[in-house]
């Protein structure tokens, strides 16, 4: 196990349950960045992004951002967790959610593994919003390491919306 540099640990803005981590000016369509993967929560489909969904519809969501020099394990409270290869188009990059845009800098730029993993995400889908003192429900960790390229990867399944996300991803067709 790699002890873990925290890139951003704090509330994110969701909007339409969709959040990114993109490394410059082009986003590309919703469903393209996980069209025709097996899980539909994490896409890496598109060069150089990586596409989130969220349990919460809107509304502020906990998320951490962790940096390993080698592969973690996986912590027993996570839900649901899947993995990606990423090629970040260089060490700045930002988690953002339409308005709110957090800048990263990762510490390499080169052929990353990607983890997310998700907590209470059919508690958040039910709830829809959370603003103010609003619960929050589901929370989230995005883990990234240097890795080369491997399949994707579902290595937890328990909630009915990774599910469904994973079955939209499965049937979406790539452009």
């Amino acid at each position: 196990m790699s002890d873990a540099v925290v890139l951003f640990d704090g509330e994110i803005s969701v909007h339409y349950r969709f959040l990114w981590l993109i490394g410059g000016s082009d986003w590309p369509e919703l469903i393209s960045a996980r069209a025709g993967q097996r899980n539909g929560i994490l896409g890496g489909a598109a060069p150089g992004i990586l596409s989130m969904i969220t349990g919460l519809h809107t509304g502020c969501v906990p998320f951490r951002v962790e940096w390993h020099d080698s592969r973690p394990s996986v912590d027993p409270w996570w839900e649901d967790v899947v993995e990606v290869s990423y090629q970040p188009p260089g060490t700045e990059v930002a988690l953002c959610a339409f308005e709110q845009f957090v800048h990263l800098t990762l510490p390499r730029a080169d052929s990353l593994r990607a983890r997310f993993c998700a907590e209470g995400m059919d508690e958040g889908a039910e709830q829809n919003s959370a603003f103010d003192d609003d619960p929050r429900p589901d929370r989230y960790l995005l883990a990234l390491w240097p890795a080369p390229p491997e399949p994707e990867a579902i290595l937890r399944e328990s909630s009915a919306q990774a599910s469904y996300w994973h079955q939209v991803a499965r049937q979406a067709r790539r452009t």
